[in-house]
């Protein structure tokens, strides 16, 4: 009974030994420089629960940003202490005299502390900065969906333990990073700076007057220890953030008077390229004709298509579109450029219809247009390529001619005339079995041709590769039908294949939606085949039939 008397008496003075009795705030330094993050470290002199510590005071003057908690045990000469420490990261938005309030763990209250917070330019700054955000936009008077950038400079003069750069924040607005960080260096007032550089195109999609939050970025820094043991002396971490200014943006509304596709550019221009380069084209020869569109301020998936029409007698068959963007003196430059191969199957003049894209100039704030006039190209005849002369349509009459008159004089047939009738026979046999040896010859290359386009397709799907599966699919489709279609939205106008036509769609929402996603090519594959069964029962039930 005494020593259970003894141990509970002993528990009782351990814990009234160790309970809470002192709490302490203390900041890393005093002035603080605005944007530049400082710590705030509030200790415990006891073992007490984590989440003991409530910060929402402090974010009426601070943006409060990660809290990390540690507890640790000691014992010198039998004597046991116990501390939790918390370290609150805090950055100060405006220069100013701020005060950190009391702040409460179980029951116990901190000393409030006085702050005062300057401008990196003020002559009361004793050090330079170590860790800094300074931001360079290309413009702040903007129209709905014209693309802006804004390039973030990270400057750090210390040596970063890790750390994560957010991303810029614009209400109802898309943005993207461009190219990949550039890592430098600088010297800024004799201290060297380590520099990463990320570049963002944001595009607005609303107008009024906004706020472009700039990233923020939260890591690690590597201190000196301040432990007084030189042999135990290791170098410490120490949490640091730092943000960049705020920029009011202001976003226009379209021009009530703009009419056609909102393209808002700095500058946009259209051209040609004739390949080959010569001045007279033959029948049966393909022309390439390469268009390119380029446009400063816009995106790749804002520049519009480019369509050509053609004069009857000239048939063309567009490639997909190529889409490039880069940095130009930090503006964004997109580009769009499609080659068009044009055959003629008799030879001409032929006049090509002007090309006008519309645009609104964002410099002049006028409506411009960007145009490749019309032209005459001429096609000359072709000894190895024979012209080819369409078949009239049904019920077209062809011009009547006036027989012209002979008189025929039958003799009695020599043997000559039975020999020649002989060989002409043997001769008409030879050119019927020729014939039909190439009709089966063509036959075999154009099946062979549609299988070719068919199994690239269908391994297409089976990789799930939508690039490929868009270089295939219109040479397919058009192998299998009569008329001939040169873009996906004339495929699926001419299609009746509801399978098909919502394959596409899902691969169209995929590959070009608002939210890119993974694309699984097995729906696409079953249509495709379903479709090919079907076209190649109908080819093999029509048959050749003589007109009554």
């Amino acid at each position: 009974m005494v020593k259970v008397l003894t141990a509970l008496l002993t528990l009782f003075i351990t814990v009234n030994a160790y309970a809470l009795t002192e709490v302490t705030a203390t900041i890393d330094k005093n002035p603080v420089i605005v944007n530049e993050s400082f710590v705030l470290t509030v200790e415990a002199n006891d073992d007490v629960d984590t989440n003991a510590l409530d910060t929402s005071a402090l974010m009426q003057d601070f943006i409060v940003g990660r809290t990390s908690v540690s507890s640790q045990t000691s014992m010198v000469n039998f004597k046991t202490t116990r501390t939790t420490r918390w370290t609150t990261v805090l950055i100060a938005r405006k220069a100013g005299n701020y005060t950190i309030p009391p702040l409460i763990v179980d029951g116990v209250t901190t000393n409030p502390i006085d702050v005062k917070v300057i401008n990196a330019s003020d002559d009361n700054s004793t050090k330079q900065q170590t860790l800094f955000i300074t931001t360079d936009i290309s413009t702040k008077n903007v129209y709905v969906q014209q693309q802006l950038t804004l390039t973030i400079k990270l400057h750090f003069a210390a040596e970063l333990k890790r750390g994560s750069l957010t991303e810029p924040e614009l209400e109802g607005a898309n943005i993207t990073q461009v190219g990949k960080d550039k890592e430098g260096e600088t010297i800024i007032n004799g201290l060297r700076y380590r520099v990463i550089e990320r570049t963002y195109a944001i595009s607005p999609q609303k107008s009024g007057e906004f706020t472009l939050k700039s990233p923020v970025f939260s890591g690690e820094i590597m201190v000196p220890s301040t432990r007084r043991n030189s042999f135990l002396s290791f170098a410490e971490t120490k949490p640091v953030s730092v943000i960049g200014e705020e920029i009011p943006i202001n976003v226009k509304a379209i021009p009530p008077n703009y009419q056609g596709t909102w393209l808002p550019s700095e500058l946009l221009s259209i051209h040609q390229e004739w390949q080959p380069k010569v001045t007279e084209f033959k029948v049966g020869e393909p022309i390439t004709r390469v268009i390119t569109l380029t446009a400063a301020g816009l995106s790749e998936e804002q520049l519009p298509e480019i369509e050509m029409s053609l004069p009857a007698g000239l048939k063309v068959y567009p490639d997909q579109a190529e889409l490039h963007t880069g940095m130009n003196n930090n503006r964004l430059v997109s580009q769009k450029v499609r080659n068009f191969a044009i055959v003629a199957n008799k030879p001409g003049n032929y006049q090509l219809p002007k090309m006008v894209i519309p645009w609104w100039n964002t410099v002049t704030n006028e409506y411009q247009e960007a145009v490749i006039p019309a032209q005459i190209i001429t096609i000359a005849a072709n000894a190895e390529q024979p012209e080819f002369v369409l078949p009239p349509n049904e019920g077209q009459t062809t011009p009547t001619q006036t027989p012209i008159e002979k008189t025929i004089i039958v003799e009695k047939a020599s043997i000559l005339q039975w020999v020649f009738l002989a060989l002409w026979l043997l001769t008409l046999l030879a050119w019927l079995i020729t014939y039909q040896q190439q009709k089966s010859t063509q036959k075999t290359a154009v099946k062979s041709k549609v299988n070719d386009h068919y199994l690239a397709l269908l391994a297409a799907c089976k990789k799930h590769n939508s690039e490929q599966v868009f270089t295939h699919i219109l040479p397919w489709y058009n192998s299998l039908h009569l008329q001939s279609v040169s873009t996906i939205s004339q495929l699926l106008a001419s299609t009746n294949n509801q399978s098909l036509i919502a394959a596409i769609e899902e691969l169209q929402l995929a590959k070009y939606g608002q939210s890119p996603i993974a694309w699984r090519g097995d729906n696409l594959a079953k249509a495709i085949q379903q479709v090919n069964k079907t076209q190649s029962s109908q080819q093999h039930n029509t048959g050749f039939k003589l007109n009554p």
